[in-house]
């Protein structure tokens, strides 16, 4: 089973056939929403809006534990998630999609983990997205004409404010791509075993371009634009998903405990 975090646009009932919705319980409370189970070509597809139906959970309230344990409990093992990022390269211009390959955690104070103890696990964060996943997607984009990249490095902030001009112009020493859900959703499904992949959909130059500032309308503008491109590559790519996983993601707990 397969299962996409973002918005509630991103599925239509013309191309996913809804099967049923669930609210499931999980040991760390409720998750952003319910999860909507769908089929398309007969592939069984969960879908969760990280911040609830109605976009009323800001990114550091957003119950990050709750929603990945439930996509396992579900039987989910590959895990698509788009979110908004703003560039912090030239290059990467608002309306095109990033499938990044590393993070910076710059975040503050969330939850990071389900092994709070006794049980003491260090995974591997070497390699955090799925080798697989990021191929397939950044194939299919190609394929569909879309403006993409499959090379970049996502810092994720607290939010919910963007960033200042000081931040943002140190976070382009260090950084591609700037962004508020990453963390720790990606850290989790690693944890659980599932692979993860990000659709980071570029809408802003974040702050540190002069005469380009980013604003939630800009976002939000821009934002619509991508849903559509991101929903026909879903289409595209969940049907040549394979059943079988041979990369690090599956293995993730092997060598994790001590």
């Amino acid at each position: 089973m397969i299962g996409i975090i973002g918005g509630t646009g991103i599925y239509s009932p013309d191309e996913f056939k809804i099967i049923e919705k669930v609210n499931p319980e999980t040991p760390y409370g409720k998750t952003s929403a319910p999860l909507t189970i769908c089929e398309i070509k007969d592939k069984k597809v969960v879908f969760l809006p990280r911040h609830g139906e109605k976009h009323t959970i800001p990114p550091h309230k957003i119950n990050y534990r709750a929603n990945i344990w439930a996509l396992k409990e579900l039987g989910v093992e590959r895990i698509i998630a788009p979110n908004a990022v703003g560039s912090l390269k030239e290059e990467l211009k608002p309306g095109m999609l990033i499938f990044p390959d590393q993070f910076i955690d710059f975040t503050k104070r969330r939850d990071y983990t389900f092994y709070d103890g006794p049980k003491v696990v260090h995974i591997s964060n070497s390699e955090p997205f799925c080798p697989e996943l990021r191929k397939l997607l950044f194939e299919k984009a190609n394929k569909l004409g879309f403006e993409s990249s499959n090379k970049a490095t996502y810092i994720c902030i607290e939010g919910p404010g963007f960033s200042t001009k000081a931040e943002s112009n140190m976070f382009r020493q260090f950084a591609d791509i700037i962004g508020m859900t990453l963390v720790p959703e990606v850290k989790l499904a690693r944890e659980l075993e599932i692979c993860y992949a990000s659709i980071s959909m570029v809408t802003d130059y974040d702050v540190w371009k002069e005469r380009d500032e980013v604003s939630a309308d800009k976002v939000k503008e821009t934002m619509a634009k991508n849903i559509t491109k991101v929903r026909k590559l879903l289409l595209e790519v969940i049907p040549e998903i394979p059943e079988d996983r041979n990369c690090v993601c599956s293995r993730a707990l092997e060598d994790a405990q001590i």
